[in-house]
């Protein structure tokens, strides 16, 4: 290619130069030659005459050098103009001379001129058998392309433009093909690019409800699984959804995955089957996977989001006191992470036991359950609001269930290491919550004073 453009730049630059050397002899020579005849004129003319003659030369020059200057003047000063000139007999026999002497050279000079063009399309056509010119641009579709969301690039470039120079250097867009792109299938898929049908934050409609779990129910990649089922869960806040994810069978898909290794799918299907859990109903559908859901709970990695979304779960299910029963084999556990988890576990998991303690019917076997002893440092005034009123609701519950089940009189059949012990026999735990009556924050303060009157 730079061979090539290099001869079509000396071909050009030979047929430009021709062409100067023509005009320069055409103008040039020429003007000397009148100037010299109208040179000798003026010596024996008067200002008069002299004036017409270099008016008559000013206007021959510029119509030679191809201006377009317009005479300005009327028909009579132009008649008179022309019969001063007429009137001069010298001027009338030399001016022939100029454009005969002329003429000759014109002739050697567009002679020469066809000789170097000649020339020089023999060079360029020596040339171009060297090799084929080409005006094509492509761009691999292997290589990487700059530019262009979703993998798009430059489009690709055929042919020369109409009109154009001969150099096949290709300029403008092609006529006779389209701008094509590489196919986006030569990029890496990015695991956040997946073009899922619906927005997660989209109310979808049953059809559409019906068509992710399609997609949830065939697909094993876990991006897809987790678009998903944040988008069936955020469409089960809705109660005219909840119905419709469980008439479609949606609860057993979700629930699929709770034995998945993927602690992200297990969080989110966690989260799902919580708004779900909200529905009556779709609880009697849920209360098959509650224990799986208790023991993944208790095992998972300590102040987990999976945890977390476990124990949500498990305290929707049991605000109820239908399946209550299924997770009192896990009361120790519940006590251990209320003792063991961070500010958020403990708030969460003392939701969970407070579901417990408000039905009577589960409270011997609450109390009967082992605790570790350390848990009376939660009745510590270090602790913040929130923490504080969930532990004396806890044992204002209990004591009040001690009371209405008459298990005061059947202490004996309690070990030191239980419940009961702690919160009823000890005393321990009683001088914790009159320590608490001097409490800063007057909520506090007044639920204190409330537990200690029942007492």
């Amino acid at each position: 290619m730079g061979r090539t453009r290099e001869a079509g730049c000396v071909a050009a630059g030979v047929v430009i130069g021709a062409g100067a050397c023509y005009c320069v002899y055409r103008l040039t020579w020429g003007r000397d030659e009148n100037e010299k005849i109208w040179d000798d004129d003026d010596e024996e003319s008067n200002d008069t005459s002299e004036t017409g003659v270099e008016t008559g030369k000013g206007t021959k020059a510029n119509f030679g050098a191809g201006t377009s200057v317009k005479l300005q003047g009327d028909s009579k000063a132009k008649a008179e103009e022309t019969s001063r000139l007429e009137s001069r007999p010298g001027v009338k026999e030399q001016i022939p001379m100029g454009p005969q002497r002329v003429g000759g050279l014109e002739a050697k000079a567009k002679a020469l001129f066809n000789t170097l063009k000649e020339q020089a399309s023999a060079k360029a056509a020596k040339v171009g058998r060297v090799g084929p010119i080409s005006g094509n641009r492509t761009l691999a579709p292997s290589l990487p392309c700059p530019g262009g969301r979703g993998g798009g690039c430059h489009p690709t470039k055929s042919g020369t433009r109409p009109g154009g120079k001969a150099n096949g250097k290709s300029k403008g867009k092609s006529r006779s093909s389209k701008s094509t792109r590489v196919p986006a299938t030569t990029w890496p898929v990015r695991r956040g690019k997946f073009n899922f049908p619906y927005k997660i934050d989209d109310i979808l409609s049953a059809p559409d409800l019906q068509k992710v779990l399609n997609i949830l129910e065939r697909t094993n990649d876990p991006f897809i699984q987790e678009v998903a089922l944040v988008t069936l869960g955020n469409n089960a806040a809705y109660s005219f959804n909840q119905n419709a994810i469980r008439e479609l069978g949606g609860v057993p898909i979700i629930a699929k995955l709770i034995k998945t290794k993927d602690p992200i799918i297990r969080e989110k299907t966690y989260n799902a089957l919580n708004n779900l859990s909200v529905n009556a109903e779709n609880q009697g559908k849920i209360k098959a996977y509650i224990s799986q859901v208790c023991d993944d709970t208790m095992i998972c990695r300590l102040d987990s989001a999976v945890q977390m979304a476990g124990l949500r779960l498990l305290t929707n299910m049991t605000v109820t006191n239908h399946y209550q029963h299924l997770l009192s084999y896990s009361f120790p556990d519940f006590f251990a992470l209320l003792f063991l988890g961070n500010h958020f576990t403990k708030i969460q998991t003392m939701k969970l036991i407070i579901n417990f303690t408000e039905n009577p019917a589960m409270t011997r076997e609450l109390v009967s359950c082992k605790v570790p002893s350390e848990l009376i440092s939660l009745f510590n005034k270090e602790w913040d609001r929130e923490i504080l009123l969930n532990i004396l609701t806890l044992f204002e519950n209990i004591n009040d269930n001690i009371k209405s089940e008459g298990l005061a009189s059947s202490r004996k059949e309690f070990s030191r290491s239980s419940l009961f012990f702690l919160f009823k026999e000890s005393g321990v735990c009683v001088k914790k919550i009159k320590a608490l009556a001097n409490h800063n924050d007057l909520v506090v303060k007044v639920k204190v004073l409330k537990v200690l009157i029942k007492l």
